[in-house]
């Protein structure tokens, strides 16, 4: 069975229930996601039910610790320290249905900021292996998961051009810091038949989709983002 729904059928089932509830509990964050996932995932074309489902279900106020309650649903990125930003949801919902995955995949991801695209990742997958470059970033994230019962990560401390070769090969790769080219350790790392969603480039990034068949990489630029720049061995790859 097919896991796509109409967009338009999952935007009007969830607005219904949003509008549906007591104006009272109208701010409260069940409510707020189901109008995020109607108006800002699902209205803008996402129609992957899993990825709908776990945008639906990951309470992303609880990754955004300085934004209040409102802000945290909103349609923008949003500052978590150290000079870095959770994307806006539908980016999110975006990389994780062009990821195309199954619930027994394995996927590395590279960035785990505060861990929100960490744990809807988790919800589709069966394992997310996740890297982080800033430590005290990636202890926070690690601490959050672990209190929030996303059992199925596994974080690790460090620049993340190097990927997880213990771990390798993937079925997917989701970079959520922007390289100005891919590191080939990553494309080692990927299945074939895996995917990659990456952000390549500078200041404004093509959003890629790399599938890596036996012959090479097959690549289709998606839509252009703005997503925080990968740091690290990347930057010095010349």
């Amino acid at each position: 069975m097919s896991r796509r729904l109409p967009a338009r059928v999952v935007a009007g089932l969830l607005a219904a229930a949003a509008l549906a509830a007591p104006a009272a509990r109208a701010q409260e964050p069940a409510a707020l996601r189901g109008r995020m996932v109607a108006e800002q995932v699902a209205g803008r074309g996402i129609d992957d039910a899993r990825v709908l489902a776990a945008m639906a279900e990951v309470p992303r106020h609880l990754f955004a610790p300085e934004a209040d309650l409102a802000t945290a649903y909103a349609d923008r990125p949003l500052p978590i320290g150290h000079g870095q930003t959770v994307s806006q949801p539908y980016v999110v919902a975006l990389m994780t249905s062009l990821a195309d995955l199954d619930p027994g995949d394995r996927v590395l991801e590279i960035g785990t900021g505060s861990g929100y695209h960490t744990a809807v990742l988790s919800r589709v997958a069966g394992r997310v292996f996740s890297i982080e470059i800033i430590e005290p970033m990636a202890r926070d994230a690690a601490r959050r998961l672990a209190r929030l019962g996303y059992a199925n990560v596994e974080l690790r401390v460090g620049d993340g051009y190097q990927g997880w070769a213990e771990e390798a090969p993937f079925d997917a790769i989701v970079l959520t810091a922007a390289p100005p080219k891919i590191p080939q350790p990553l494309i080692d790392q990927l299945k074939i038949g895996g995917r990659m969603v990456v952000p390549v480039g500078g200041t404004i990034q093509d959003l890629q989709v790399l599938t890596r068949t036996p012959e090479g990489l097959e690549k289709r630029t998606v839509i252009p983002v703005i997503l925080q720049p990968m740091t690290g061995q990347v930057r010095e790859d010349g």
